[in-house]
């Protein structure tokens, strides 16, 4: 009867230990099988792991909210109680102003019969700062230090000057959108009683489409696909590698973007996926096969060499990522293919310098936007 007992225990423990066995090995076989996982971080202090949220708020709809794009998170900020002591209350509220390029604007001018208040000046400001899909500021010359700005409370200007950006990435400035610009300023004129003088329609026109065909020759938008060679990535696992190699979240969900070092420059490069892969509440149980690394090269110097730059990260997320270096159409990517893009942006850079559209200049950035 005891020898019967203990042959029973014994079986039901070997049958426990084959039961957890097998489960163990069902959970491995799963998880392998299924997307690559973010590794889990050990807390340092007061530290936050990074996310979607940047500082943490929320959104209205308890939607994280992103805020990072191409700013890098912990910048330092001026010590305020210095510049107390040392720059005029009216200095310190002002913002820099928006050039007005000839070579790019179509400019207005307006002179007004006597000096203008800033306060005047903002109040009959066009509700839109814009004609169709192109931009315009308007700018007052101060009376004081004789500089072109932006209007501000405060100030006087004795001239105004507006200027219509002739071409972007959406076209050539056409006669609709020039004559919304005139009506425009024209009603900001008459409110503050200034005389206004345009340059020609047809002749503004012209000249828009003439730099939009030199521009359109000379974009250049570079990208490549990270494509998984094996188990797909969980959203948190891309966020994680990227945050290693300085991406940081961007403005729009299923982007993130490698800051410049110029603040409120454009982000050096960006790293877009699935947008509805990044709103999905839980990171862990999104899963993702492709990542699109991008460089916009009329956006940044030469002498960042930004193009170095987008190699590199792209090898450096490829050996993390286990992925594949591919083209639009699924094609891998080879050394030589790299070679030949370098030699045509050499030859893009000459051409954008010689017409002073440098890239990653000020004009070069509004105009290739």
């Amino acid at each position: 009867m005891t020898t019967d007992w203990n042959l029973t225990t014994l079986l039901a423990a070997l049958g426990g230990v084959v039961l957890v066995g097998l489960l163990a090995q069902g959970w491995w076989s799963a998880r392998k099988a299924g997307p690559r996982r973010a590794e889990p971080l050990a807390p340092v202090g007061d530290r936050q792991e990074p996310n979607l949220g940047g500082a943490g708020g929320k959104g209205a709809n308890g939607e994280p909210v992103i805020t990072l794009d191409g700013a890098a998170d912990g910048a330092a900020l001026p010590d305020l109680r210095t510049l107390d002591e040392t720059v005029p209350a009216v200095a310190r509220t002002r913002k820099a102003s928006t050039r007005i390029d000839a070579l790019i604007d179509a400019i207005a001018t307006l002179t007004p019969e006597s000096p203008v208040s800033g306060e005047m000046a903002l109040s009959h400001l066009p509700g839109s700062r814009r004609a169709g899909t192109k931009p315009f500021q308007v700018e007052g010359l101060n009376a004081d230090s004789g500089e072109w700005e932006l209007p501000h409370p405060g100030q006087r200007y004795s001239e105004f000057q507006a200027g219509l950006q002739m071409a972007n990435r959406s076209g050539a400035l056409n006669e609709i959108e020039y004559s919304e610009f005139v009506q425009k300023i024209q009603g900001f004129a008459d409110g503050i009683g200034a005389m206004p003088e345009f340059p020609d329609m047809l002749d503004v026109v012209a000249r828009a489409r003439e730099l939009d065909q030199f521009a359109a020759s000379h974009d250049a938008q570079l990208a490549i696909v990270l494509r998984a060679r094996g188990a797909a990535w969980t959203l948190g696992f891309v966020q994680q590698g990227a945050l290693r190699h300085g991406f940081v979240p961007g403005s729009m969900p299923g982007r993130l973007v490698l800051p410049a070092a110029e603040e409120g420059a454009p982000p050096l490069l960006t790293l877009n996926f699935d947008a509805q892969a990044a709103l999905a509440e839980d990171p862990q149980a999104s899963s993702l096969r492709e990542l699109t690394l991008a460089l916009d090269v009329l956006q940044t110097p030469e002498a960042l060499e930004p193009f170095a730059n987008w190699q590199e990260a792209a090898r450096a997320l490829a050996r993390d990522f286990e992925a594949d270096v591919c083209d639009d159409r699924g094609q891998v990517l080879h050394l030589h293919a790299f070679q030949a893009i370098g030699q045509e942006l050499a030859e893009l850079y000459k051409s954008l310098a010689a017409r002073d559209l440098a890239a990653g200049s000020a004009v070069a950035r509004r105009l290739f936007s």
